[in-house]
């Protein structure tokens, strides 16, 4: 009977179908000595049904896990998107503070428990991201080197441009498609292996 009531959890309606059959026998063989009959009942039936409703559950998983999973990619993608965004606005906001051109690096970005910002740490991005790594997707970070003199506030020059590559860490698991930007701010994306700036512009 305990185990029948625990019959949704698959191993436990086997045991009540065991255990309710031994006891059904052993209330027959001792010929009314022992009761009991009606909870050895219960437990059999909730054990029957828990055994009968294992291939609806794993019908309802076997549609729902895959929707799931496109959902989480489809959120992952929109996700790797807006963060691409925000990389080229973070860019573009940290060269017209600085007047040092582009980062050099997504730490420059960054900044987080490091007091003021700086041209260093400039505190313009999440840790997360400034990190390359974030919601499923891998962002790769490269800075074209300027020979100009540093800007206000700089120890070395920044970049005259950038680019980021925004790739799943596992590819049809996290994300799919494979995002690129530049100081352009235009995205594109491809969606069998890594964006570069020939692939098509995201619509």
């Amino acid at each position: 009977m305990i185990f029948g009531l625990f019959f949704f959890v698959f191993p436990a309606a086997v045991v009540a179908i065991v255990f309710g059959h031994l006891s059904l026998s052993e209330i027959r063989k001792s010929a009314g000595r022992l009761t009991g009959r009606g909870m050895a009942m219960a437990g059999l039936i909730l054990g029957y049904i828990g055994v009968a409703m294992i291939p609806f559950i794993l019908i309802v998983a076997a549609i729902a896990i895959p929707n799931l999973l496109r959902a989480r990619m489809a959120a992952n993608q929109a996700g790797a998107v807006g963060s691409l965004r925000t990389i080229v606005a973070a860019d573009m906001t940290y060269s017209s503070t600085y007047g040092n051109g582009f980062a050099m690096t997504l730490d420059q970005l960054d900044g987080s428990g490091r007091g003021a910002a700086t041209c260093e740490h400039a505190m313009l991005l999440d840790h997360a991201l400034a990190s390359g790594q974030k919601n499923g997707y891998i962002f790769t970070y490269s800075a074209k080197p300027s020979s100009d003199l540093p800007g206000k506030g700089c120890a070395e020059s920044g970049a005259s441009g950038f680019t980021v590559n925004a790739d799943p860490a596992n590819r049809n698991t996290t994300g799919m498609q494979s995002y690129y930007a530049d100081e352009t701010g235009v995205i594109r994306v491809e969606k069998s292996g890594p964006a570069s700036a020939d692939s098509d512009e995201l619509q």
